[in-house]
């Protein structure tokens, strides 16, 4: 379900907006239009829809219109055209006092430099908000004291904020937003002046807290390691212009152009992409009831040299083409016998920890889901052309680069034979 929805936003900033809003929907560019006009294109037709209880990333360079997009989600910039709708209410349309009561009650907002007053203890910044709904003073300190423990600050309530580090001033800033209950919190850069250190404590502690309160989270930054980490979908913006939308995975995989692409080439793909994007769905599974004539006729027809083997929808092991012959030979009623453990991983397992399995064993790994259900089986090559685009880019196939043997590493080169198999296995 849709918390809010960006429909055709355009934002030009200038004395006269509205003569100039034609030309800027007709295509103008924003050099002509600054040229001709002396107004600068902030944003151009901007239409994004971020589901409840998501963590949702606008990203993209200086200048790209990501901050300017957010201070649209509650009025502090007003749209040149186009509607943002909250819970079906559309904010461009309402009045000064509702818009009032939206802002204290839908929706909070974490800043880039904190956002904290100098002359107000840490109790009566992270109570601010609620002072300002009107909440009595015993209530709203009970409140804020709450969520200064929650972010870890239990204990500083009467420091200052000079008194506190970067980050210990930005989780003041995080219990401040989260204490007015706000369904919707917008985060504008809100780790960007934190060391890298500090900076992952904060992702971690935002993580935590997303876990428990399932608010509805627009997070805006530049850093696209940490747009990864955080976003459920991710939106990024070029010159006031929507470029890419979808999940992490879309944008690593397919990126829509150079832009894009520039983001992406120092990401560390281990930490982002998992098992599940490297499964080859089976083409032959087996019961633990198969009959054993069936079982080789299949792998027979199929050359394949063995098969995954389920218990229901569970995985349950392996059959190898040589262990169905011999219970055929034996005339047993089923394979059940005869069914090997099958190495897996979880579907969840990043490919940094794929790759640690995979280069010690030369044997088939399979994929399995919740309760352990088969989802298919791993292949190798997709884990290389995953991990190493670049590579796979140039004229040496990815085959290749599997299936060569790996001369200084005894333990890549065992894993030779297996690779042959692939295409003969069951996945």
């Amino acid at each position: 379900m849709s918390k809010i929805e960006v429909k055709n936003i355009y934002k030009i900033f200038g004395a006269h907006p509205k003569k100039w809003l034609e030309a800027a929907q007709g295509g103008m560019s924003k050099e002509e239009l600054l040229a001709k006009s002396g107004h600068t294109l902030g944003l151009r037709d901007i239409s994004l829809s971020i589901e409840e209880g998501s963590i949702y990333v606008i990203m993209g360079l200086s200048g790209s219109g990501k901050s300017t997009l957010i201070r649209h989600f509650n009025r502090l910039i007003e749209p040149s055209a186009g509607h943002i709708l909250v819970d079906g209410v559309d904010v461009v349309s309402l009045n000064k006092r509702d818009l009032e009561v939206f802002r204290q009650k839908k929706m909070s907002m974490v800043f880039q430099r904190f956002g904290l007053f100098p002359h107000r203890t840490v109790l009566d910044n992270a109570a601010y908000g609620l002072t300002v709904q009107g909440v009595g003073k015993a209530e709203r300190e009970q409140r804020a004291r709450e969520w200064l423990e929650q972010v870890g600050l239990s204990g500083f309530e009467n420091q200052y904020p000079h008194q506190l580090s970067g980050g210990m001033q930005q989780r003041v800033g995080l219990a401040r937003a989260l204490a007015t209950d706000a369904e919707i919190l917008l985060m504008d850069e809100a780790f960007s002046a934190l060391d890298p250190l500090i900076r992952r404590e904060m992702q971690d502690q935002l993580l935590q807290l997303q876990a428990k309160l399932n608010k509805t989270i627009v997070f805006i930054t530049h850093d696209l390691d940490e747009a990864l980490r955080l976003g459920n979908r991710i939106a990024i913006l070029k010159d006031g212009e929507l470029v890419q939308e979808g999940t992490p995975e879309d944008i690593l995989l397919n990126p829509a152009n150079d832009y894009v692409q520039s983001f992406l080439q120092d990401v560390n793909r281990t930490k982002v992409l998992n098992a599940t994007h490297a499964v080859n769905p089976a083409r032959l599974t087996l019961t633990m009831r198969s009959r054993p004539a069936h079982a080789v006729d299949r792998m027979k027809a199929l050359n394949y040299e063995y098969a995954p083997v389920l218990d229901g929808k569970r995985l349950a092991g392996v059959l190898t083409a040589e262990a169905a012959a011999k219970a055929m030979q034996e005339g047993v009623r089923d394979v059940s016998r005869f069914v090997e453990d099958l190495a897996s991983v979880p579907a969840t397992a990043g490919l940094g920890e794929v790759l640690a399995q995979l280069v010690h064993s030369d044997q088939p790994v399979a994929v399995t889901g919740e309760d352990d259900e088969f989802l298919g089986m791993l292949s190798r090559k997709k884990v290389v052309e995953l991990v190493t685009p670049a590579l796979t880019e140039t004229p040496v196939s990815a085959d290749a680069l599997v299936d060569a043997p790996a001369a200084t590493d005894a333990d890549a080169s065992n894993a030779q034979p297996e690779l042959e198999r692939e295409g003969k296995a069951a996945a």
